[in-house]
């Protein structure tokens, strides 16, 4: 079956931002003025789960109003395919921005026009960065109390670091606003009404535009005034692109026209010279075409991006795949989700074709699949499809052995893509079964739960025979079980939340263990010489063999390393994993007969212990990073409540009418904030926390600790 619709045709896409600034609204008119829905449904009016938005299907989406799983969906607009990804914007669910980002040509970056730059648009732009996404900036709910357009292009240039370059100017803002000057086309886009249907007039940019539109504000009018200054500078930016319409431009006086400037804006964008920055309100119905045009206009087709790396064993580049049809076939799994219909896995094909029936070789872990049902995602519709080329987006169902992040391939050509990095989980709860009958099924969704999110461990308590779910906050863990009762059928209960400490030496020490037991028959010999020494904060745990002389023969020095990893999960203090630390196997003995594999590692082990309690040992806790957004009343409560939590505040940034507290605070001091900040407040300020390094823990805390760890220890033991 040859190609229907064209590579250039194509647009990946993905719509990014901070909880809350409009993303699924967006989507959700993007899905009507494309022709692939005839009604809108609102985020406020899903709250009784009678209805839901497109992307928003979950019933834990549709009870908090808020995106978890990024859905897939796609639409068609001046011939061209958008391929579009909802993702989340609350900091707990960054995992499924990344994942999406990792896959995606590019990017609409939606922020609010009361708020700004708000904590999780940085993560996200962050995350853009890190995968080369090109993307420009819709500034939306222009319509709200509050709502500045120049202070937000000021917040992408400053918190960002980018170079926002405006292309449309909004006319009037809060209740009167109307619309925007195009300043590619200088004209004015102007909505008689906010109905979904409502047509927009085009006008010329005249001196007296405010006055014709009754634009009373001084700060709107001020922006209308200003319209030459930005189209000078929007025209002397694009043109940086193009050296024969900058030489008309500067020797003829010759303005470039329309056409030009979107070839420019196009060119800047790919580059990440600048970028766009459009206007609009989603919820009022205006603006949204703009952006598809944008999307079409400036963002990339799948030819347009660099060819996706290809990488060894030791993740280092050795090659790429380019986005061809004619190429072998190579695709990357970003997100395996459990549904109805039983394990979807989306692919993104980066080259070659894929056919119904075909096998295919799962390189990252040496196992075949077999190709069974495609299908191509309209949210939560599986729409079968009998193949897919490059730059399609869709997904398979029921592969056994494929998780996120694994490479699929022709056989005859194998491959490795780049994987992607995943945050590790700083939260911890311990999780059972409702009713002990249930117990194997609990086990069953929760091991599905664990293989579609890459963000959440799961692991026994070796002293309780507990299970520990970790994540990467408490709504995470919270949204985990309650997708487990809607997905699977089976309840469970959650624990008291456990910080995920660790622990870890402040000084080298030099230690020589000798393993010597003798029984009726072989004995047990071994000696090891290790030198333990603190590294930087984060590094984790490095192993070093220097042995000369065959002291410690070869065959026995992983043993010596496996010992280590296994012992350092168990800490000296509390328990607790140890980090940040190198063992350097400098010599050693062996016996001839009474020496193996396994003496080598109880050696190895037993070092450890006695190494690490006089290496000073300490204890570390994650320390988050936290936004606290508050009406200026209450400002001085809330920076004393984050003091009493051990915080350290780090600015103050205005929000709008609002002030936001940036302040880094311990994630055992967290727990329980919302409640109290909303009590503090009058329930008028919220807060978003990520998390952001590792610190010693405070003597005094640190002691109340290592007895907790201890009297659970004897409770388990008695």
């Amino acid at each position: 079956m040859a190609r229907t619709i064209p590579l250039s045709d194509i647009r990946n896409i993905g719509i990014i931002a901070h909880v809350d600034a409009g993303k699924t609204t967006t989507t959700e008119r993007i899905l009507y003025y494309t022709g692939r829905k005839h009604t809108i449904i609102d985020i406020h009016d899903t709250k009784d789960l009678k209805t839901s938005t497109t992307t928003d299907y979950l019933e834990q989406e549709q009870k908090r109003g808020i995106t978890i799983q990024s859905a897939a969906v796609s639409a068609f607009w001046r011939d061209k395919k958008i391929n579009l990804i909802d993702t989340p914007g609350h900091v707990d669910f960054t995992i499924e921005v990344n994942r999406s980002l990792r896959v995606l040509d590019g990017a609409v970056v939606v922020f609010d026009g009361v708020a700004g730059v708000e904590p999780q648009s940085e993560t996200n732009w962050r995350l853009a960065d890190n995968y080369d996404v090109p993307r420009f900036c819709y500034v939306n709910k222009m319509d709200r109390s509050g709502a500045n357009f120049l202070r937000c292009v000021d917040m992408i240039k400053k918190r960002l670091g980018a170079r926002p370059l405006p292309v449309q100017l909004p006319i009037g803002s809060e209740d009167n606003f109307k619309g925007m000057i195009d300043l590619v086309e200088m004209k004015a886009l102007v909505w008689d009404s906010d109905d979904k249907d409502s047509e927009w007039q085009v006008l010329d940019v005249t001196p007296d535009i405010a006055d014709k539109l009754h634009i009373t504000v001084p700060s709107d009018r001020a922006i209308l005034a200003d319209v030459a200054k930005y189209r000078t500078e929007l025209i002397d930016t694009c043109l940086e692109q193009d050296d024969a319409a900058m030489d008309a431009y500067l020797t003829d006086n010759v303005e470039p026209s329309g056409d030009v400037l979107r070839q420019c804006l196009r060119k800047g964008t790919l580059n990440s010279a600048f970028t766009p920055v459009l206007c609009g309100s989603s919820y009022k119905n205006k603006g949204v075409q703009q952006v598809l045009d944008a999307v079409v206009d400036y963002l990339p087709a799948p030819t347009d991006v660099a060819a996706i790396k290809t990488v060894n064993a030791d993740g280092e580049v050795v090659g790429e795949r380019k986005c061809s049809d004619d190429e072998p076939f190579s695709a990357l799994a970003f997100k395996v989700i459990n549904d109805a219909y039983g394990a979807l896995t989306f692919v993104r094909v980066y080259s070659g074709v894929l056919t119904k029936g075909a096998s295919v070789q799962n390189s990252t872990r040496g196992k075949r699949e077999k190709i069974g049902r495609m299908v191509e995602m309209f949210a939560k519709e599986p729409n079968p499809i009998e193949e897919a080329r490059a730059g399609d987006i869709i997904a398979l169902v029921s592969l056994s052995d494929t998780e996120t992040g694994d490479t699929l391939c022709d056989a005859a050509n194998p491959v490795v893509l780049e994987r992607m990095r995943f945050p590790d989980p700083v939260i911890s709860v311990s999780v059972k079964a409702k009713t002990k009958a249930e117990q194997e099924k609990f086990g069953v969704a929760l091991g599905k739960m664990v293989r579609a999110d890459p963000s959440l461990h799961l692991e026994t308590d070796r002293e309780t025979g507990q299970t520990i779910l970790r994540g990467m906050g408490e709504l995470h863990l919270e949204v985990t079980l309650d997708r487990m009762r809607t997905e699977f059928g089976v309840e469970g209960t959650m624990g008291e939340p456990q910080v995920a400490y660790r622990e870890t030496i402040t000084k080298k020490v030099s230690e020589q263990y000798v393993h010597k037991k003798q029984t009726g028959g072989a004995g047990q010999f071994a000696e090891v010489w290790i030198d333990f020494e603190p590294l930087p904060r984060g590094t984790g745990f490095e192993f070093v063999d220097e042995t000369v002389g065959g002291s410690v023969p070869k065959e026995y020095v992983p043993s010596v390393e496996k010992g280590l990893k296994v012992q350092k999960e168990d800490g000296v203090l509390a328990h607790y994993q140890t980090v940040d630390f190198r063992a350097t196997l400098t010599d050693g003995s062996y016996h001839d007969v009474d020496s193996n594999a396994l003496t080598f590692e109880i050696a190895a082990k037993a070092a450890f212990r006695e190494a690490i309690r006089k290496a000073g040992p300490i204890l570390l806790e994650p320390v988050m990073k936290v936004e606290t957004v508050t009406p200026g009343d209450y400002l001085g409560d809330v920076i004393g409540d984050i003091n009493r939590r051990r915080g350290s505040i780090l600015d103050q940034l205005e929000r709008g009418t609002n002030i936001a507290v940036v302040a880094t605070v311990p994630l055992s001091e967290m727990f329980g904030y919302i409640g109290h900040l909303r009590g503090m407040t009058s329930g008028r300020a919220s807060y978003t926390m990520e998390f952001s390094h590792y610190d010693p823990v405070p003597r005094n805390v640190a002691d109340e600790v290592i007895e907790a760890a201890s009297k659970a220890k004897t409770a388990v033991a008695s």
